[in-house]
Order: structure tokens, then sequence, then C-alpha cells
């Protein structure tokens, strides 16, 4: 799924620069010339090696090079890691190289369980994670002297992303004290605490992710909701869940939601699952009698009492479910998300979250999202 823009207050934008800039081998940021110049913007960290070590087109190690490699390592591929910051995979594999060659080492590798960090990898990857959430810091810290806005960046999931994130970022921007730069993107439930942590995001709105204690992330509950299956409102269906064709939003791809685990639960067949763009589209495409959909029981309310939707009875007890707010350590939060925390418990909030407020889809918005760490 991956950081994708959906709504937000004029944020940056991320940029997937070319490879030789990702590969460390561009002039911008390196260390000052000659005469005591000083770094410029998104200075780059050199190790220091033995003379004999260092090669005519040796190039520094940057902050880039680093984030890759930890999203590497914690999502678990290129591929993912790609996905959670919105470039393309050549840029992060570049990166990446770049670092290994840097290094003489490997760092990560490829075995029949996915990969796998070598001795060296193990060791540098909490150095690393600790240097770019560092350089996270100073780039928060440089805009702030500078008098720009301060920057929160939301994920969520994408039945979160379409009905609430929108309505709830518009009322906390008229309560926030401060001046804020808001932006919304979409993320796999893997991805959310790893961007948190990693500082590409301030809050993750969806399951509880905070299980990997390597990762400086707490996930409260701020509300609790039904996930229900309906169907055409005079449809009868026959046989088994598992013949059943089921309409699914983007999060029925995901295995850690909770319509990916409702479906695995059932164990129903990858043939046997359509996957659409929204969860709108999904109910619109079961409304017509093609198969059954996951709903959260409150958001599919209105359609329910029309009679164009019907709930489906299920074996088993009903799907009881949370969202979660993520976010990092107390000491370690920007002010504007832990405004943003306590928001999500105001009354105000608990009620868009269960009538969101009519509008514009956020399907419909695709502006940029901005990524500190990849400019």
């Amino acid at each position: 799924m991956g950081w994708r823009g959906l709504a937000g207050g004029g944020a940056g934008r991320v940029a997937d620069r070319d490879a030789e800039r990702l590969a460390g081998r561009a002039t911008t940021g390196q260390a000052g010339a000659a005469g005591g110049g000083q770094a410029q913007a998104g200075a780059v960290i050199r190790a220091r090696r033995p003379a004999a070590a260092v090669r005519d087109n040796d190039s520094a190690m940057t902050l880039t090079q680093l984030n890759a490699f930890v999203l590497v390592a914690r999502l678990g591929s290129v591929t993912a890691a790609a996905n959670a910051l919105g470039v393309s995979e050549p840029a992060v594999s570049q990166a990446l190289s770049a670092l290994r060659l840097h290094l003489g080492d490997q760092l990560v590798s490829r075995g029949p369980g996915g990969m796998t960090l070598t001795a060296g990898g193990s060791r540098l990857l909490s150095t690393a994670s600790q240097i770019v959430m560092l350089g996270a810091e100073a780039h928060a810290a440089v805009r702030a002297a500078q008098g720009a806005p301060e920057q929160l960046r939301v994920v969520a999931t994408s039945t979160m992303a379409e009905f609430v994130i929108s309505p709830l970022m518009e009322a906390f921007t008229r309560r926030f004290a401060g001046s804020a730069e808001v932006s919304a993107g979409m993320a796999a439930t893997k991805e959310m605490a790893v961007l948190v942590a990693n500082r590409l995001a301030d809050v993750a709105i969806g399951p509880n992710v905070a299980g990997d204690p390597a990762l400086p992330v707490v996930s409260e509950p701020i509300f609790r909701y039904r996930l229900v299956v309906v169907t055409a409102g005079q449809s009868r269906l026959r046989g088994s869940p598992r013949q059943w064709r089921w309409l699914v939003d983007p999060s029925g791809t995901d295995p850690g939601s909770d319509c990916g685990q409702l479906l695995a639960a059932l164990r129903i067949p990858e043939d046997m699952i359509g996957v659409f763009p929204n969860q709108t589209a999904a109910w619109a495409a079961a409304a017509d009698g093609a198969g059954v959909a996951p709903a959260v029981e409150h958001l599919v309310s209105q359609q329910v009492r029309r009679g164009e939707l019907a709930r489906v009875e299920l074996p088993g007890p009903p799907v009881d479910a949370c969202w979660h707010a993520t976010l990092l350590e107390r000491q370690h939060r920007s002010t504007a998300a832990s405004a943003l925390r306590r928001f999500l418990s105001t009354p105000e909030a608990m009620q868009l979250m269960r009538s969101p407020a009519a509008g514009v889809r956020p399907s419909r918005f695709r502006p940029p999202v901005y990524v500190t760490i990849w400019n």
C-alpha cells in the first residue's frame, strides 16, 4: 500500500530522485569545500577508514542510504520499503547497494525465508535507526527556526482514509492553536509502526501495531467497532462462505487488517476475492448482487436502513475490533502529534468516527505528501 497522499493542507512532495543521487553520488549535501566551508542542508556522514580502503569513486554514506537500509531490514523487502516511501524499487536498491559498497558488507541477504541481516547488518540497524531519527529531528528543528509550520503526517488504513480521516483532520485543524501543515496517506498494517518510528509519519490510525519492542512506538485504543458482512438486500446466498464471492477494498489484501484477518479466518480462497479501489465501490457491487462485502457496521448502516444492503450472518461470534492511534513514545512526540492524540479522545472526534461528515471522498484527492528523508 505504502505512503500515498490523500488529503492535506499544502503538503510538500515525495521526490523519487534519480538513481545517481539516491546512490549517494550527487554533490549536493556533501561536506563543504576546502577552506572550512560548512556542510549544506542534508549533510552527509563519512565513515573513517584506512587510506588504502578509499577509492577514487568512493561515495559518502547518506541519510537516504541509511533510511533505505532500515526500511528494508524492518519491512523485509526492497519492494515493501519502496512502497512505504512512495519511490521506485531501483531507487531503494541502488541506495542500499551504495551503502553496501561503502561499508564493505552485504548487510542483508535473501534466503528461503526472506531477507536476513548479516552480523554487520544486525549491528548497523540500531545505529542507523538512531541516525535517521536524529536527521528527521534536525530537519524539524531547522524548519521551526525558519518559522515554517509544524508538519503533521497521518497514515491510515484504506477504510479509515476513505471515510474518517478527512473530516477528522478538518476538525482538528480548526481546533489546533498552532500552525500545522497536515497531510494524510494510506499505509499497510506492517508499515505503520516503521513509518512512525522512522519519523516518516507522525500518527498512524488503524489496528494495534505496537508489537516490536525495538520500535519506540505505542498503540493506544481510540474507537471500538464491529465488522460485519453485507450483500444485496434481496439476495439469498448458497453454500458456505468459502463459496461466496468476496468484494473488498485494498485493506482486504493486507494480512494485518481486520478485513484480511477475517478472510484468513474463514479460509477464503484467493480466486474468490475481488479487490475494488475503495469500500464504496465494493459495497455498490455487493448491492448489485455480485457477492458479499465486509464492512464496518456503523459506516454501512445507512445503506442497510435503505434496504440497498442486508447483513449476512456468519458462523461464530461477532467480529469486534478497535481503531488505534500509533505514535512515538510521549517524550518524543511533536507538539502537533500530541495535540492530535488529545483531540482523538474528544466527543467531537468520537462523533466524527461514528458518523463521518459527508463530503468528497479522499480517493478523489491526489495531492503529494512530504517525506523529509528523501529530500
